[in-house]
């Protein structure tokens, strides 16, 4: 009758509460924020106004034929690590921040942008870049307030776990757009810019209540369909675009070291995970049948060498491959839901040879 009794109590509890972190739930014991760029993004840039841009709207087939059966705006043929994640922690999909209807966001909110930067420059057109999405937490934290109080929305952002993917655009886009914004700076420079930026937001979302943040190296970028067709084309050599690789190496360092030393630094109750998404991509990358994949170079989808080609997928004439799950990128950039899906895992339970120094289930039960 006792465990009768209190269930009904916790359930009443969480209706009256509207909230997320309570005992009732075995793992989702606070919300998820979702910080970044296309490899987060599920779906908030096809809300964005791109009419006067040359900026495309993913949300055409193939992508996400796999899980949905349908175009959602997410750059994969389904699911996105944010989407495994709040599986894992129990919560529902994450409801998009540009989304329209009438949203609680109790159980938080996707502000991950296609094409974000964590340098201002690095953003074209609408796209929100990590400022913008820093701009609409602060909105979404007022709403909140008004809603529920200042009391309730202490707790549920002090118990949320902060999710960000971002730094690969700040990277790539220079590239791509023949910016010199890149050749104005030291590579040691310019990286300390884009982490500046990265742990400015962090303080800010700190400053607000976030208490909780999961952040991921990068893959190494040369080995990315679209830079193996970028160094063929460019210099005729095949492998990896070293330059790229480079870049992520001295971001992925320099990266830990500013998480360590907001540790250090007076930030009561701050706390982190660090994936190295550069470790698990080279593993599968040296050893693609250990990890169930076929091909590791070429996408599934796409035109040109490597299927490599930038913004083919859908859009131009494109080749598609029969057997998704053997491929660990789906379009010149993104990876499969099979990838994606392997990442989450390592994310949420892996050991800290590989997440550091806390995996996301120990966060989300902090």
């Amino acid at each position: 009758m006792g465990s009768s009794r209190s269930s009904i109590l916790c359930f009443l509890m969480l209706c009256a509460s509207f909230l997320v972190p309570t005992s009732c739930h075995s793992y989702s014991h606070g919300a998820l924020f979702i910080f970044g760029d296309s490899f987060y993004d599920a779906g908030n840039n096809i809300y964005l106004n791109t009419s006067n841009t040359s900026l495309p709207k993913l949300n055409i087939f193939p992508y996400g034929e796999t899980y949905f059966k349908h175009p959602t705006g997410r750059v994969s043929d389904g699911r996105l690590i944010p989407d495994f994640i709040a599986e894992f922690a129990k919560l529902p999909l994450i409801p998009l921040y540009l989304q329209p209807g009438n949203h609680q966001f109790t159980n938080g909110v996707n502000f991950a942008s296609g094409g974000a930067g964590a340098l201002v420059e690095n953003n074209q057109g609408p796209i929100m870049g990590l400022k913008t999405q820093l701009r609409n937490f602060k909105n979404m934290e007022k709403q909140l307030r008004q809603k529920l109080g200042a009391s309730e929305v202490k707790t549920l952002l002090s118990t949320a776990v902060y999710m960000f993917s971002i730094g690969s655009n700040d990277y790539l886009v220079p590239f791509i757009t023949n910016s010199t914004l890149l050749q104005s700076y030291s590579k040691k420079e310019y990286v300390k810019m884009v982490i500046g930026n990265i742990t400015s937001v962090i303080q800010e979302i700190y400053k607000i209540g976030g208490r909780k943040f999961g952040l991921s190296k990068l893959l190494p970028l040369g080995c990315l369909p679209f830079s193996r067709a970028l160094k063929l084309s460019s210099t005729g050599g095949s492998g990896c675009m070293e330059e790229f690789t480079l870049l992520a190496k001295l971001h992925n360092r320099a990266l830990l070291e500013a998480l360590k030393e907001l540790k250090k630094s007076q930030l009561k109750g701050y706390t982190y995970s660090i994936f190295d998404a550069y470790t698990a991509g080279t593993a599968i990358f040296n050893n693609p049948s250990k990890y169930g994949f076929e091909e590791v170079k070429m996408a599934c989808c796409g035109s040109g060498p490597f299927r490599g080609s930038l913004l083919a997928c859908g859009l131009k004439v494109y080749q598609l491959c029969d057997n998704v799950s053997e491929y660990f990128f789906f379009d010149e950039i993104h990876p499969t839901e099979k990838a994606n899906y392997q990442f989450a895992k390592l994310m949420w339970d892996g050991s800290p040879k590989i997440v550091k120094p806390y995996n996301l289930k120990t966060l989300f039960e902090k």
